[in-house]
Formats: structure tokens, C-alpha cells, sequence
């Protein structure tokens, strides 16, 4: 006989307290119960029930065999529902949490292609400037960048963008040019309000060596474009990912503050809850992100 089916027959009579009931719960005879159970029972050795006219319960080494049977069921019950998952075509609400500035420049360009891909998913998209809790809050996965907080959450790195120390042709003109890292301190520095290391910017100077650069910071805001918008305006110096300003350098709007400033490159992550298994709509749209960002030059 099959020891998954022994195993389980005898975990059910377990479970329902008795033969009849585990037949039922089987969709099987209480004889083949029996049957499963006494054959168990034989291949083992050992007396796993106690069998009597009102009521059957485990022995004291079924009841130990039971913990085991039962997580090993358990396991045999998860490959299934993984390879059944793994099948299933992604459906459903996607419900994602990112950056304002990441998913009106990144994000939502593209959505239109992943949902002509996958027509039965439906994308609800909110874009918000603080941290968000997945689980409590309902959402499926969030999009961030830069160093991750030590949590539960599973994540994937989907690609990488770099930071630019940039500043307007007027700002510089006006205020001059910085020419090392330490200049820094006579500057007007633009911060960004949300980020979770406060008002400093983590840099590699160009020997390569890792500074922190420290200021209360001129201006500060909760908007990466607002920020992109007053160094364009001439209001200081600001340090923003790569796809904030790539079209402002391009067009001359802001330039590269320290000459010859190695760019940092910051990881961009699909963050979603734990667990066993990745719903399809989830992974789905984390392969759609990863093939997408691999070309777009605008995150270097």
C-alpha cells in the first residue's frame, strides 16, 4: 500500500476521533480505513491506537508518530498546491505600493504592456512617499530603493540606479562650484524629508572612499521631482537617482556638482510578504519588472 495513504488514514482517525468519521472525511470506506491503518501499523511494529468499543484514540508512540506523519502530510500537501500554483495563470487584483516619483516616471509607462499580458490581472497602483506596512495595510508587494530595513519581508533586487549630485548652471554661478566633498559644507543642499538615515547623504569620494556628508539641509521636501524642480530653479544642490535627472543633464537644466564623483549605485527591490509560495500575479509582475528595468538606461 501507499505510506502517504497509510499515513494519512491513520492521521484522520487521529483527527476525527474515529474510524467512521475519517471515512467520511476520506470519501473512502471504514474498512479501507482499517485496512490502511492496520497496514501501517504492521509495517511499523507498533500499536498506534487504541481501539474500543466507544471511542479510539492514539497510543503514546502514535501519538508521537502523529506529529511527524502530520507535518510530513502537511509538506506533501504544500508541493502540491506549489506545482498547482506554479500553473495557474496570474488573476486578480495586484495591489502595489511605490514611490511617487519611481512609478509616475518608471512605472507607469510600462503597466500598460503588463496588462496586455496578463489581461486577467488588474493593477491597483498607490503611490505614496512613506513606508508602508504590506500585510496590515493590504497590499501585495511595494517597489524601493536603497538599502533595505531589516524585516520579515521577502525580496528581489530587480536592478540598480545611481545616484547625481547635481545643481543649475545658475546655482553655480551664483554660488560657485564645488570642488571636494568638504566644499559641501559652504553649500545650500536640497534633502529629501523621507529618508530613513535623516539629512545625509552616503557618498564615495573620487579616491573611493565611503563619506558621509552631514547638513540640516537648506530646503528639505517629501518629493524627489520637487526636489529635481528647485535645483533646476537655482535653489542648491541636490542628490537624486539618475532617473530624476538623466532628462534635466541632457537638456543642460543641471549639471554635476564635484567633477570626476564616482556614481553610487543603489538597489532597486520587488519587496512582498513572506510565506511559502509566491502568488502568480505577484511573480508575474516581479518577471515583468525585472526583464523591463534591464533596459532602460535611464536608472545609470
Amino acid at each position: 500500500m501507499d505510506r502517504l495513504t497509510e499515513m494519512e488514514a491513520f492521521a484522520t482517525v487521529v483527527d476525527q476521533g474515529g474510524f467512521t468519521d475519517a471515512a467520511k472525511k476520506m470519501g473512502i470506506s471504514k474498512s479501507a480505513v482499517s485496512k490502511h491503518v492496520s497496514a501501517l501499523e504492521a509495517r511499523l511494529g507498533a500499536r498506534l491506537l487504541n481501539r474500543t468499543t466507544r471511542r479510539v484514540s492514539p497510543t503514546e508512540i502514535g501519538l508521537a508518530y502523529y506529529d511527524r506523519a502530520r507535518r510530513v502530510l502537511n509538506d506533501a500537501g504544500d508541493a502540491d498546491a506549489l506545482v498547482t500554483s506554479m500553473q495557474s495563470a496570474p488573476s486578480g487584483q495586484l495591489r502595489i505600493s511605490v514611490a511617487t516619483d519611481f512609478g509616475s516616471n518608471l512605472l507607469s509607462p510600462i503597466l500598460g504592456d503588463f496588462l496586455s499580458e496578463y489581461p486577467d490581472v488588474t493593477v491597483n497602483m498607490v503611490l505614496n512617499n512613506r513606508f508602508v506596512e504590506l500585510i496590515s495595510e493590504g497590499f501585495d508587494m511595494a517597489i524601493r530603493i536603497g538599502d533595505l530595513e531589516d524585516s520579515s519581508m521577502r525580496a528581489r533586487k530587480l536592478t540598480e540606479t545611481v545616484y547625481r549630485m547635481i545643481a543649475s548652471p545658475a546655482y553655480f554661478q551664483k554660488h560657485g562650484r564645488p570642488m571636494r566633498l568638504e566644499d559641501l559644507n559652504e553649500h545650500r543642499l536640497l534633502h529629501y524629508s523621507n529618508q530613513a538615515n535623516g539629512n545625509f547623504w552616503r557618498i564615495t569620494s573620487p579616491s573611493g572612499e565611503k563619506r558621509v556628508i552631514r547638513s540640516a539641509g537648506w530646503l528639505t521636501m517629501n518629493d524627489g521631482q520637487s526636489l529635481m524642480n528647485a535645483a533646476i530653479s537655482g535653489l542648491g544642490i541636490a542628490y537624486l537617482p539618475h532617473f530624476l535627472c538623466a532628462e534635466a543633464l541632457r537638456d543642460g537644466l543641471v549639471q554635476e556638482a564635484i567633477p570626476n564623483l564616482p556614481a553610487d549605485p543603489s538597489g532597486i527591490y520587488a519587496v512582498y510578504p513572506p510565506g511559502r509560495f509566491t502568488q502568480p500575479k505577484v511573480r508575474a509582475f516581479i518577471d515583468f519588472l525585472a526583464r523591463r528595468f534591464s533596459d532602460m538606461p535611464v536608472l545609470q
